[in-house]
Formats: structure tokens, sequence, C-alpha cells
């Protein structure tokens, strides 16, 4: 990337791990919270790090940005996580420059998601950047990388079916509880955690089951206040939590939190109850499903789930793939140009010199000399002729460097540096 004069830094790289290689455990100890997302970027500027994205979903941690080495980035997330560097080259992967471009196009797409089509990570990824501009560590590559990323998953999700069909963790979460719970309708469902997983389970609850015996749980009660309004549900204090799990027959655990919030001191059941565990980390303490009665199922099992909706999906990946390239190539020809855009700004503020030197002149010479007029013409004159050299440069059959380096010594040009 050192040609295209967008950061101090000659690579553009992304490290991460995701559901592929690292289990729930593995990833738990990689995720960060938003305290640890904005630590790590501050950390990143104090270290001259000029551009980087952090990402953190329950499926994957990456960090994208410009480095002298990967290692810089790895170190990073390790110190603001609790995972080690040893634990991280166990499941991680590197990509750098065109592959790391395209990596996050497939996972802005959702082609890279543990659902197939899953359209979340997108809003996570404009997180991501907004985070990182606050912060003031983005920088153009990374805006019109981003938008160029929301520009494909926009198109895939209107000119493909690639994400027909209510197909998500919350909604695979109500597909597993529709198929093993019987007369769901009828049970007792208990929602701990209120956040967007949360919420969306919950909408889809409402809709698929119309279960009516819905309760929420928040450790904020105000939050799930609010939702429970929404739908006409039943609220209780986080300290009736034990109270209301004996009673339960489901329970959703979408808390989020960095350590479980479910042990089994809480629970005493003498019938049977699913446990749902939305969580990364895990929630729900591993001893719990040892327990008589009681069945646990963890995101990575709803997701491994193959129905029809994402065997029909599949068919649509080629279509996606082919609306990916398009954009992609659209990105790689604007940093095309900036591989020339120093020259053309040096050229023409070399001949915005040469024009005041002749104008001079030429005021001096004439007695009828039109400051105004000569203003007017020698700028539009000094337009074209910068245009004229900046599409020949985009021309598909120019060897850009040879013409950069043709021009750089006719014109003598002096060029910044970044």
């Amino acid at each position: 990337m050192k040609n295209y004069h967008i950061s101090k830094h000659n690579s553009f790289y992304t490290i991460g791990l995701n559901y592929k290689k690292a289990d729930a455990e593995v990833r738990g100890k990689f995720s960060l919270e938003e305290d640890a997302m904005e630590n790590l970027l501050r950390q990143a500027k104090d270290q001259d790090i000029d551009g980087l994205l952090v990402t953190s979903t329950c499926n994957r941690t990456e960090l994208h940005g410009f480095a002298q080495h990967p290692f810089q980035l790895i170190k990073l997330l390790c110190d603001n996580t609790n995972g080690t560097v040893e634990e991280f080259q166990e499941v991680a992967y590197v990509y750098k420059n065109n592959d790391a471009i395209s990596h996050l196009f497939r996972v802005g797409t959702g082609l890279d998601s543990q659902i197939l089509g899953d359209f979340e990570i997108i809003s996570q990824l404009k997180q991501s950047f907004n985070r990182s501009k606050r912060l003031e560590i983005a920088n153009p590559f990374l805006e019109r990388l981003c938008n160029s990323v929301i520009q494909a998953s926009k198109r895939i999700k209107n000119e493909t079916e690639i994400s027909s069909g209510a197909t998500s963790v919350a909604f695979a979460s109500v597909q597993y509880i529709m198929n093993n719970v019987a007369n769901v309708s009828d049970k007792n469902i208990l929602l701990f955690g209120t956040g967007k997983i949360g919420r969306n389970t919950c909408e889809n609850l409402i809709k698929h089951t119309k279960n009516t015996h819905i309760t929420l749980i928040n450790r904020t009660k105000n939050k799930a206040e609010k939702i429970a309004g929404k739908f006409n549900l039943l609220v209780k204090d986080y300290g009736d939590l034990q109270t209301e799990i004996r009673n339960t027959d489901v329970l959703v655990v979408a808390t989020g939190a960095q350590s479980p919030t479910i042990s089994k001191e809480l629970i005493y059941t003498k019938k049977p109850l699913l446990i749902l565990d939305l969580s990364i980390p895990k929630n729900v303490s591993d001893d719990v499903a040892a327990l008589d009665n009681v069945t646990v199922v963890h995101l990575d099992d709803l997701s491994q789930m193959t129905d029809k909706t994402l065997a029909r999906r599949k068919q649509f990946i080629p279509q996606a793939e082919i609306i990916i390239d398009e954009t992609k190539d659209d990105f790689i020809k604007w940093l095309e140009t900036r591989k020339f855009a120093p020259v053309i700004k040096a050229l023409k503020k070399k001949l915005k010199t040469m024009k005041e030197e002749e104008l001079d002149f030429q005021s001096k010479k004439l007695s009828d000399y039109n400051s105004i007029q000569a203003e007017i013409i020698s700028d539009r004159i000094i337009q074209k002729i910068t245009t004229r050299f900046a599409n020949h440069l985009k021309g598909d059959d120019t060897d850009a460097d040879i013409s950069l380096d043709l021009i750089q010594k006719v014109f003598q040009l002096e060029i910044e540096s970044k």
C-alpha cells in the first residue's frame, strides 16, 4: 500500500479469529466490550497506527488496520482481552492488503457469517467505523472501504434472495424451541438479557410461537420494561431470577456478560428445563448441563443447524459474489487513483507557479492587460491539462508507474511525502 499515499505504514492487515476454528470458549477470551475497544483504539493511536477498525461479535473478533507488522495488531488484541498470543496463534488468521480487503467484503456481506446471509454484521461494521472516526483513528481508505462494503451488502440484500427467510441466531433459537418443545405456546418462557440478540429473540418468539407466557428479566429493569411495554409482556426484578427459573420451561440467556450469569446454584427444578445460551463468552456455567432434566444448547449448536432456508440461500452465493467483485473493483479503481493523486497535485501546483510568473511578466509588458480575464483563462487551461493527465493515468492501457515517472521528470515536480 506504500504507493497509495494513505498511511505512513506500507501494509493493510486483518487479524482475527472466528467460529470456524475457535469455539465459544476461545472466542469468549478474545471478545471485546465497548470500553475495551475504545481503549484498544487509543493505545493504537499512541503507537502511531493511523487507521484501525475493531469488530467484536458473538462469531468473531477482528482488527483491520495499517501497521508495520501484524504482530502490532495481535499484541493490541491480546493486551485488551483475556486471551494470550499463543492461544490466538492456535486459531487465528492474518490477511494482508488485497486479501484483507476481500475478507472484509465477505464478512460485511454475510457470506462469512456463521448463519449464511445474516446481515446483522453490517450494522456492527458501521458502528466500528463510527467509533474509529470519533476517536480520530480512521482515514480515507477505511471510510471508502466501509462505504463500499455497505454498498455491496445493500445490493446483495436487494438483488438476491440470500437473506430470504428469517434466519439469524435469534430466529434459529426460536426454531429450535419450536422443533423441540411440545405445546410451546402453553409453556413458560423466561428471557434473561434484553440486548440486541435478546430483543430480536423476543420478537421472534412472539411472532412464531404465539406464546403469551413470556417473562423478561434484565439487570437494568427499565430496559426490559421498554420491550415489555411494546409487546405487553411481564417484567420481573433481577432478584427474582432464581424463582422465575424454577417456574419456567424455557430459559433464553442473552446477557452478554464476560463471565457466567447462570450458575448451577440458581437452578432447582423438577420438570424439564431447556436453556439456550446465546452469549459470547458463554453465560451459562458448564456444570449446569449435568443437572437432571436440564438441556443446555449454545448458539454454536444453533448455528450448525441446517434447514431448507439455509440450503436455499446457498444457491445465491454465486450471484452475491458477482456483486462483491463489481463493488470491490470500483474500490480498487479508486485506490489506484490514490497512487497518482500526489503527482497531479504537484503538477497543478507547478503549473500555477508557471502561470503566476507568466502573468506577472505580461502585466508589466502589456498596457491593456486584463488581470481578471487572464486569471480565468489560465486557470481553465490548467484544469484541462491536469484533467487530461489524470484521465490518461486512469486508462486501462496505461502503465501508470512509467507515466508518473515521466511526468515528474518533465515538470521537475517535488512530491510531498505523507
